[in-house]
């Protein structure tokens, strides 16, 4: 489960993931350097593909694999990726690319949305999608992308290597299931004209898990009031109208931005927020594990706090997690404390 928003605003967009993974699975945050291409091959999580140069970029990464979850590079792009159910069985395709090392391939050679864009269809189509994506459990899966930079973007749904695609526009938001339907504009060679890609949704799986959260999320961006960071942490810290800063029930309606649900394998393990600007570096706003329980931290480019990539800082707050469990008054006085401490405003 994950949720990813982007809103064009003023000078530049923003960009925000809640990212869900298994509830123990360490997630981190590190800046990788620039790098130049040695004209090899560069070792993803299952393959190999030929190597090339890459941008600065800043990440989120499950301590155990090579992709991201998120991020954003030097450059102001910014890339995450959902699990999607599909009429195609991803458990009948050889290890190839995750949806994470997609990410950070992206992130790694594209300059701008377009170009992000053409080398996420590329690597789609060329080498496909395979391999599980969880640690302990056999578990692969196909992935959409939302792709953002300060004044474009592309919404970019998957099944298998076929692909179809839609701009984001003045913003746009992705969730767990197929949501393009005849409203893409380019598609992979397979996918008929005008056809409804929302057909390529597995037709068993129900979607109530994610349509509420896409709710919160699409309401976000269309929301005429000016976005920035405190509206983005509000969205991302969502639990619904009126509830408290608690785990959600077991209905699957009732399925929340910020997941806390460890009997579904799934949790709020890490979360960005980044403001792309023309002309300007990026700047990002990252937090460890569940946002509601959690603190978004600031970095730049070149100085990323190094408690961001220490795994014992990521199991400092999942045990502050535990801790709190469904106490309410607990989470209250969490979240007032680092309320007190988050750094960032709307037009930094």
């Amino acid at each position: 489960m994950c949720d990813t928003l982007c809103v064009r605003h003023g000078e530049g967009s923003w960009f925000a993931k809640a990212s869900d993974r298994p509830p123990n699975e360490i997630q981190v945050f590190a800046a990788h350097p620039r790098r130049a291409g040695g004209g090899g091959r560069r070792r993803m999580q299952y393959i190999d593909v030929p190597d090339a140069p890459a941008h600065a970029v800043l990440g989120s990464q499950p301590s155990w694999l090579r992709g991201f979850e998120h991020g954003v590079n030097e450059h102001g792009v910014a890339v995450g990726n959902e699990r999607v159910w599909t009429a195609t069985r991803p458990v009948s395709e050889p290890p190839a690319l995750l949806g994470m090392d997609i990410v950070r391939l992206v992130l790694e050679r594209a300059h701008d949305a377009d170009e992000a864009f053409t080398v996420c269809t590329h690597l789609v189509e060329t080498y496909g999608q395979g391999g599980s994506g969880e640690a302990d459990h056999d578990a692969p899966y196909f992935s959409s992308f939302l792709i953002a930079d300060p004044t474009n973007g592309w919404v970019v749904e998957t099944d298998g290597r076929t692909w179809a695609a839609r701009p984001t526009g003045s913003g746009a938001a992705i969730s767990n299931r197929i949501s393009l339907g005849r409203d893409w504009t380019v598609a992979s060679d397979d996918v008929p004209p005008g056809s409804d890609f929302d057909e390529h949704r597995h037709p068993r799986m129900p979607t109530g898990f994610a349509d509420r959260r896409l709710g919160v999320t699409r309401a976000r961006v269309a929301d005429p009031e000016p976005v920035g960071l405190a509206a983005l942490a509000r969205t991302l810290r969502d639990h619904g109208p009126g509830q408290p800063r608690l785990p959600v029930g077991s209905d699957i309606d009732d399925f929340t931005v910020c997941m806390h649900r460890p009997d579904l394998r799934s949790q709020t393990t890490a979360a960005m927020i980044a403001h792309l600007r023309p002309d300007r570096a990026p700047r990002a706003w990252v937090c460890l594990g569940n946002p509601c329980l959690g603190v978004f931290v600031p970095t730049f480019p070149d100085a990323v706090p190094d408690a961001l990539g220490s795994e014992a800082e990521w199991l400092r707050f999942a045990r502050l997690r535990d801790r709190v469990g469904d106490d309410e008054g607990q989470a209250a006085e969490v979240g007032a404390a680092f309320a007190a401490v988050e750094i960032g405003r709307a037009h930094v």
